[in-house]
């Protein structure tokens, strides 16, 4: 009986120590289980869209997700499959991995229209509308012929500058293979945190707002140069030639033409002394990849001292990014050029172009831009060295180099009043054959202020006939006058020689000293009222003085 009573009490104790032992393997399979697993993240619905497309109203409970299946590039959730239709740049049709609740497609490259800083910017587009050599890069030298439709060099600066357009431009912005900024100049796989990661991934909701990617702009400006001029810019940084309206729904709601990537620009600048038509075109990954082209035609008339001259012509460029600040470019333009209306006859220069002249020439840059700002730069430099031949009637080289250093001296801790000392350097040379109305010339605001435009340089019987050399440079300081810096002041001097041949004559150096004004009113445009009072200090006999030059620009 005693040992019966012993094995009865046994048997209940090993049952419940089996059992103890089996709910402890239990519970850590479930441990190790939990620990092992992926992270399971809340996911909210998302679907890409573009200008105009109303985000899809849904009802559904948002739903715990796992390890998602890795797509070749980073994916961002998709509640809603993509219509084919819809899809934008760099966008491709999601895959399906059999739910709905799991589809995914690349994320388009923004193309909101940010500047850079034209290519570089900015290489933005087109051209600056800078009012002073120095601080604001303008080209010091005459205008240089890489910009889709611009005037020709020796007389041309920028469109907003001697156009009096009141939108300003980074400088580069078509040497650059991407017209909206540094930031997105490495391609549409090159953006912070779009590259495929392997190891354990997890869902990334990214919520997003959309920008306005097209602007239509007025505005009106007058200077010295140029008189009073008129400015109509529609402006797409989005824009889709591939995409026609599938209706009329599709044109009034903004889908029409929209969603490549793509930038489309034209403008209208009509004036009183000069008028400016351009149609620009930009395909900033051409096949996908970090080229960028460019197609532009242009209309530019121009009333000059001595003659008119009216200007029909097209530019294609390509653009090629090496590294962020360092871009390559290449471009062909062809242009009929009307001369006419002469204020003296029988002078052999003139006489030679009279009436319809033709050109066509090939064009290769180098550009390399580390400045902090296009348009109002204050530490960093601007280098571009540029070689163009032309042929047909016309057959000569073409040399320029531009240099542009800025120097911050001063600030206060929130970085505002800025004292910036500008130092620029233009050399351009062209060769034997070149036509009057390619010749180089300095005068007027852009580059030798205290002289009229154009009036810098040499002259033959009573009338202005450039040089095939030219050197011109400035220093500038600028500081500012209010603590908001709506004011600022500015002390310069601009120094330079426009010689006929390629030579350095030091009796033909010009030099001019001055001081005037900044006044940044932002209701009126970006870019600030301009006065500048100069004063020759090194002359020609034959140079015609302007003590006073102004430049006055209003937007929106």
């Amino acid at each position: 009986m005693t040992t019966t009573t012993r094995c009865n009490h046994r048997y209940p104790i090993l049952l419940a120590c089996l059992m103890f032992c089996g709910c402890a393997g239990w519970t850590g399979a479930q441990n190790r289980t939990l620990v092992d697993a992926d992270p399971v993240l809340p996911s909210t619905q998302y679907s890409p869209t573009v200008r105009g497309q109303q985000q899809p109203a849904t009802t559904s409970t948002p739903k715990a997700v796992g390890r998602p299946i890795p797509a070749p590039e980073t994916s961002i959730k998709s509640g809603t499959p993509i219509d084919a239709d819809l899809i934008i740049r760099g966008q491709q049709p999601a895959p399906s991995y059999g739910d709905d609740d799991f589809e995914y497609g690349r994320r388009p490259l923004p193309v909101s229209g940010q500047y850079a800083a034209e290519n570089g910017a900015s290489r933005a587009s087109m051209s600056d509308s800078q009012v002073s050599p120095a601080q604001y890069g303008y080209s010091a030298t005459p205008g240089d012929y890489g910009g889709p439709g611009y005037g020709a060099p020796g007389y041309a600066p920028d469109y907003a500058t001697e156009y009096g357009g009141a939108e300003p431009q980074p400088p580069i912005g078509y040497a650059l293979p991407n017209g909206m900024g540094p930031e997105f100049a490495a391609g549409p796989t090159d953006m912070p945190g779009t590259q495929p990661m392997s190891g354990r991934l997890a869902d990334l909701i990214v919520n997003v707002r959309e920008q306005q990617t097209g602007r239509l702009m007025f505005g009106v400006g007058v200077n010295s140069d140029a008189g009073l001029t008129g400015q109509i810019v529609l402006d797409e940084y989005n824009f889709d030639w591939r995409r026609f309206p599938r209706g009329v729904d599709d044109i009034m709601n903004g889908t029409a033409w929209r969603g490549g990537g793509q930038r489309l620009r034209i403008e209208a600048i009509p004036g009183s002394q000069l008028q400016r038509y351009l149609v620009n075109f930009t395909e900033p990954y051409l096949f996908d990849t970090n080229i960028s082209l460019n197609l532009s035609g242009f209309l530019y008339d121009r009333q000059y001292y001595d003659w008119d001259e009216r200007r029909l012509g097209g530019r294609v460029g390509l653009g090629y990014r090496l590294t962020p600040n360092l871009s390559l470019t290449s471009a062909l333009r062809a242009e009929s050029i009307d001369v006419h209306n002469p204020r003296v006859r029988g002078v052999t220069e003139l006489e030679e172009v009279l009436g319809s002249n033709s050109l066509y020439s090939g064009r290769l840059a180098l550009t390399q831009d580390t400045r902090d700002s296009a348009f109002a730069a204050t530490e960093g430099y601007y280098l571009e060295v540029g070689y163009e031949q032309v042929f047909g009637t016309y057959n000569y080289p073409r040399v320029n180099v531009d240099f542009r250093k800025y120097y911050l001296l001063n600030e206060r801790p929130d970085g505002s009043g800025r004292h910036v000392l500008g130092l620029s350097w233009q050399v351009g040379m062209s060769g034997k054959e070149t036509p009057l109305f390619e010749n180089y010339f300095a005068g007027g605001y852009s580059t030798l202020r205290g002289f009229r435009f154009r009036s810098a340089a040499p002259q033959n019987g009573g009338i202005y006939v450039g040089g095939e050399f030219s050197f011109l440079g400035s220093a500038e300081y600028m500081f500012p006058i209010t603590a908001d810096d709506m004011l600022k002041g500015v002390v310069f001097c601009d120094y330079g020689t426009i010689e006929e041949k390629i030579e350095f004559n030091q009796e033909d150096f010009r030099v001019a000293v001055g001081a005037g004004l900044r006044i940044a009113i932002p209701a009126m445009g970006p870019a600030p009222i301009a006065l500048d009072f100069a004063v020759p200090i090194a002359r020609e006999q034959t140079d015609r003085i302007q003590n006073f030059s102004f430049f006055v620009g209003f937007g929106r």
